[in-house]
């Protein structure tokens, strides 16, 4: 996704590839096939690099150490990196800031567990500190026994359940020169812990909520040092939000702006992490509503992809030259309009023909 605004800003990418047909060595003409987990390999790649990025949190801490070391830039920086990549480190530094969060603990015994079970109420949330995604590493309980294998393995992060309304995000930008811009805070809806819609901007929220959201993403990217894009997942709830999770670099709940802001995410982090000026967030248009295409019933993506742009030439579709796998994020696409049930109708009808659960 980075490519096309790469070749505009006359950026040269290189991406270290898992394998020779990953989805951006198709599109990157530098992309060496390594293993990110081993320090040589990173090391080899990125001495030809001005700056390192990710494009994910997963990156080992001796990885990170030794680039840094080697004094190769790093956005986000590894201080920063740590945030996104450690749950319970996330809440220690938000709690310390004093920004809105669940009751939390984190437990490393089943007393532990039970005890916060009766402070707070049963369900509690549980999560894996280290490791998780997409809904994985992440369980609803009632008791201690549920997550026994996870605290013989270690800390597990434990939340209260919060009573939300709905989910939100706040996206931004932030620069190693300090620049920092936000787009409007957006609606995500979730499905068995994936994300399959996103409305931008997010309908019927308060003003005075969207500019406390926002100007606490803008604190959290300040306070950590962030560079690079920053999602901030947050829940509204009827006395206002708490914060969620972090992701340091361009996230789902973005992908909206590729077609429905004056700069997308992809751009946008491009600039921050180059130090470059950082472009205008602004939507296009009233509303941009983005739905995910998950793997289904075509293997073979093609004829549906044609069907779609010529039933609805409005439609914008981004396909990420994966195989398709049931319930895999294969793309997504964009509608940018003026009404709100249109779009979103729209956006459905294209996610779902994409993914053979509509014929028509």
């Amino acid at each position: 996704m980075c490519a096309g605004p790469a070749a505009e800003l006359g950026i040269t990418l290189a991406v270290l590839a898992e394998a020779p047909d990953a989805a951006a060595a198709q599109v990157v003409r530098s992309a060496p096939v390594g293993d990110y987990t081993d320090v040589e390999t990173v090391l080899a790649f990125a001495r030809d690099c001005d700056v390192v990025t990710f494009d994910h949190e997963h990156v080992p801490g001796p990885v990170l150490t030794a680039l840094a070391d080697a004094g190769i830039a790093l956005h986000p920086s590894p201080a920063a990196l740590r945030f996104a990549q450690d749950k319970v480190a996330m809440r220690e530094r938000l709690t310390d800031l004093g920004l809105p969060c669940p009751r939390w603990r984190a437990a490393t015994s089943a007393e532990d567990v039970e005890s916060f079970g009766a402070e707070v109420g049963w369900p509690v949330i549980a999560k894996v500190p280290v490791g998780g995604y997409d809904g994985k590493g992440v369980s609803v309980i009632s008791g201690a026994a549920e997550v026994a294998d996870w605290l013989a393995r270690g800390p597990v992060l434990l939340e209260e359940k919060v009573a939300f309304t709905r989910e939100l995000a706040v996206l931004l930008a932030r620069s190693p020169s300090g620049q920092a811009a936000a787009w409007p805070v957006v609606e995500t809806v979730q499905q068995d812990g994936i994300c399959t819609e996103v409305i931008a901007p997010a309908p019927r929220l308060d003003p005075g909520l969207a500019a406390a959201a926002t100007a606490a993403g803008l604190r959290i990217a300040g306070e950590l040092g962030v560079t690079g894009v920053l999602a901030v997942e947050i829940f509204e709830t009827a006395d206002g939000f708490v914060i969620n999770e972090l992701a340091m670099r361009p996230h789902n709940s973005g992908h909206w702006s590729m077609d429905g802001a004056v700069t997308g995410q992809f751009e946008q982090h491009l600039r921050a992490v180059l130090d470059l000026p950082l472009g205008a967030p602004h939507p296009h248009g009233r509303v941009t509503v983005m739905a995910n295409v998950l793997g289904g019933d075509y293997p073979e993506l093609y004829p549906a992809y044609r069907h779609i742009l010529a039933r609805d030439p409005g439609v914008k579709v981004h396909l990420y030259g994966k195989d398709v796998r049931p319930g895999r994020k294969i793309g997504h696409v964009n509608v940018v309009a003026r009404d709100l049930a249109d779009a979103r109708a729209r956006a459905r009808h294209a996610a779902d023909y994409l993914a053979g659960v509509i014929t028509e």
